[in-house]
């Protein structure tokens, strides 16, 4: 490419270190943006974060027999503590577990309870018929399934690789 002049596309910086000052800064936003984050499992395994879970179901979304196919992996839930809300562009899936365990017996007394929630949005494709979506829920798994219409699927092209 003789004669022509080379544009970066990303600025590029080179590294520096980082001083005990800049690391002990970094260190202070932490734990000031989380303030119990260090006293977790990963730091202390034999200690455990007593009453809230974290929930953060995996999801699958994929394209399954001319449907848009979200599976969501939601073990220990409740189909009445799942909602499901579409508009034309997107999906969020959210929900509330709740777990109480109370054990009496004649020389102790044990409640543990726990709670958390989830809340997810992903973007759909262009021509779903969000008005034809059906949605199954079965052994922790929730399943949503999402018609594409028969225009959208006309437009769809293989391109091929060269």
């Amino acid at each position: 490419m003789k004669g022509k002049e080379r544009k970066e596309m990303v600025k590029h910086e080179p590294g520096r270190a980082i001083s005990p000052f800049d690391e002990m800064e970094r260190w202070f936003d932490e734990v000031f943006r989380k303030p119990f984050f260090h006293f977790g499992p990963s730091r202390w395994p034999g200690i455990q974060q007593i009453g809230r879970e974290e929930l953060s179901p995996a999801v699958d979304i994929y394209r399954e027999k001319g449907d848009v196919v979200v599976k969501a992996e939601v073990p220990g839930m409740k189909k009445e503590n799942i909602k499901i809300n579409l508009t034309d562009n997107s999906i969020t899936i959210s929900g509330k577990k709740e777990k109480e365990e109370k054990v009496e017996e004649k020389d102790y007394y044990r409640y543990e309870s726990s709670h958390g929630s989830f809340h997810r949005t992903f973007s759909l494709p262009e021509g779903v018929e969000t008005d034809k979506a059906r949605a199954k829920f079965k052994d922790g798994v929730l399943e949503v399934r999402i018609p594409v219409s028969e225009e959208a699927k006309k437009k769809e092209r293989e391109v091929v690789i060269e």
